[in-house]
């Protein structure tokens, strides 16, 4: 890897983050007109004007710190798909989800978050997702440690749950995405575990996890301003994962489904629970 990024520069980007979020989602916050929000691919797929103004503030900002990085933005990728493309190949490249839970935000719902995750020479090498309504932020960088900053700046290191059994493990099982054969299996053995919920945005599902306030995340879509972030702060954590046939996640892989859990035995208990028939 020729660029080495640091929990310094992770820093910096959380600023940035925050600034986007003070100029452009929180002002919006409550105060959308319907002219303000639009449908995308589809009614449960939507984008608000604080979306699009986000990713630009934070596209113009990255650039200007890196100016050789590639900026990949959720919404510049609707617009314009091939830009994912360059993912794979750029020696550095950074990944916007400018708010993650956009129904809930369109909503008036308080469970939305930022992230940005860093990619370098096709390995992610940094992930930070931000609680703009609380200022909380969980932020890492490679084999540097997983730590949550508060808006007062006091910072602490980021610890998944400890294993228990799949049977005494909570956590949140995304089924509405998942092919309808193995959503119907999915949710038959989902009480098996010892409890589940559903924020519709991962951005706060994953600041539950990598600060063990749950043992487990399954999700079927894994597009990288989804994941990205999540993934790395999670695996800096102490905390393991990988596709539902066991295979590790790339910054590449577009299929396959993630699941989450404190560690690679407990991954597998929990797999066999919640994803074998019977």
């Amino acid at each position: 890897m020729t660029e080495r990024i640091t929990l310094a520069d992770m820093r910096a980007v959380v600023r940035m983050m925050r600034g986007a979020a003070r100029r452009h989602v929180m002002p919006s916050f409550r105060c959308l007109d319907r002219t303000d929000i639009r449908a995308k691919s589809g009614p449960l797929d939507i984008v608000t004007v604080a979306d699009e103004a986000t990713e630009r503030d934070l596209t113009t900002a990255l650039q200007a710190a890196w100016p050789a990085a590639l900026v990949v933005g959720e919404e510049a990728v609707a617009a314009d798909p091939a830009i994912l493309d360059g993912l794979a190949t750029a020696g550095l490249a950074f990944v916007i989800d400018p708010i993650d839970g956009t129904a809930n935000y369109a909503a008036g719902v308080p469970l939305f978050g930022v992230m940005v995750s860093v990619v370098v020479d096709g390995q992610a090498v940094g992930g930070a997702i931000l609680d703009p309504v609380c200022d909380v932020a969980a932020f890492a960088a490679h084999g540097q440690g997983a730590w949550l900053e508060e808006g007062s700046g006091i910072t602490r290191p980021l610890h998944v749950a400890p294993p228990v059994p799949a049977r005494e493990m909570a956590g949140n099982a995304s089924w509405r995405y998942l092919p309808p054969d193995l959503r119907d299996v999915v949710t038959h053995n989902l009480p098996r575990v010892a409890g589940s919920w559903d924020f519709r945005c991962a951005a706060h599902e994953y600041l539950m996890l990598v600060d063990g306030r749950c043992h487990f995340l399954l999700f079927n879509r894994t597009l990288p301003w989804d994941h990205l972030a999540g993934w790395l702060i999670h695996a800096e954590a102490g905390g393991y994962s990988a596709h539902f046939d066991g295979s590790p996640y790339r910054v590449t892989d577009r299929s396959g489904g993630l699941l989450y859990a404190p560690d690679r035995e407990s991954w597998q208990a929990l797999r066999d629970l919640l994803l074998t028939p019977g």
